[in-house]
């Protein structure tokens, strides 16, 4: 028998960094993503031997282990790691070797969510094949809980929460771990006339996300009044961004993305660089009305708004960086778990 799971990689489109604690916890934060069809997968396959094995196919990684009911995380496929262990603490596993097998199908630090996207993928595996009583809040919270907790790795709450429920939420987030995700329902021809207007752009590059977090978080402890009012201005951005879609105003969302642009670069010191400036320059001056860079910022997908026509010329455009236009649709499933003989 196999064990299966899928879970959608999204697009934030407005809000982003304000689902970080402290400045959730303080003052409230909210995001709007949309889920698109780029996936984490994860399938668990019992085996005869005694043995737990692990590997990532997209990166070509491999590890195994005599039978143990802890896995050691020492930076070596510690998010696949950290699922064992705490589901294996929580809810306890027979000793019944198996392989866990994940891809992913973008880079990690690209700025999609894939890493608390694969964590929730891989606990969907896991709910499959022990049955565990867990329902769409319990999974996000949970895949939160391994990230932030038990693994001590930066980051926000929205990537576990738009994995889960899928499809395109405005999220509020609140201190003592509190998320409220409202589903947002667009009209069919808004969403359609959203995917082709926003161009999704891989930059080449990847960054490590966690460094970026860090100085934010700091620069809230510290009181630095810049970055909170950036992040203040990112939670009007994302209840704008809300009332654009809901309304059809959609030649309003490039103007809204750039207006969360100028504000993310407030946040921390290496959310943008003089790559990053420079694409973005090249796709206004190509004929995007804006645009942002997707994740914590540093690297990774950047999205560009682009009215009527505008995304040939862009798409042409950004051709002299040597990155890659990614085809997408937007998705309304979240995560999925099946097994199969």
């Amino acid at each position: 028998m196999l064990y299966r799971s899928k879970a959608p990689l999204r697009i934030g489109l407005a809000g982003g960094g304000t689902d970080v604690s402290p400045f959730c916890d303080e003052f409230g934060g909210a995001i709007l993503n949309a889920t698109i069809s780029l996936y984490a997968y994860a399938t668990i396959e019992p085996i005869a031997e005694n043995k737990i094995i692990l590997e990532a196919k997209d990166r070509n990684e491999k590890v195994e282990f005599d039978w143990t009911n802890e896995l050691p995380i020492n930076g070596y496929l510690d998010l696949l790691k950290g699922v064992y262990n705490r589901i294996q603490k929580d809810y306890g596993i027979k000793q019944q070797g198996f392989k866990l097998s994940t891809f992913v199908d973008a880079p990690a630090g690209s700025g999609l969510g894939t890493s608390s996207t694969l964590v929730v993928a891989i606990i969907g595996a896991f709910v499959e094949m022990l049955k565990l009583p867990l329902g769409d809040y319990d999974i996000a919270h949970y895949a939160y809980e391994i990230e932030r907790q038990d693994l001590k790795l930066a980051g926000g709450r929205q990537d576990q929460y738009a994995a889960t429920f899928g499809g395109v939420n405005f999220m509020e987030f609140y201190e003592d771990d509190k998320v409220i995700v409202n589903p947002l329902r667009i009209r069919p021809e808004y969403l359609h006339e959203l995917e082709n207007n926003l161009v999704l752009f891989f930059t080449a590059t990847s960054r490590e996300s966690a460094t970026i977090i860090k100085e934010q978080q700091k620069n809230v402890n510290d009181k630095n009044s810049g970055s909170i009012e950036a992040m203040h201005q990112l939670k009007e951005q994302a209840k704008m961004m809300k009332e654009a879609m809901l309304k059809g105003r959609l030649n309003n969302i490039g103007e809204i993305l750039n207006y969360g642009f100028e504000q993310k670069r407030k946040m921390a010191a290496n959310i943008s660089n003089p790559l990053i400036e420079d694409i973005y320059a090249t796709a206004k001056n190509a004929g995007a009305t804006g645009g942002k860079i997707s994740g914590a910022g540093g690297g990774g997908f950047m999205i560009f708004y682009c009215p009527a026509t505008s995304r040939y010329n862009v798409i042409d455009a950004l051709q002299q960086f040597g990155g890659q236009v990614k085809q997408y649709q937007f998705v309304t499933e979240g995560l999925r778990t099946w097994s199969t003989i």
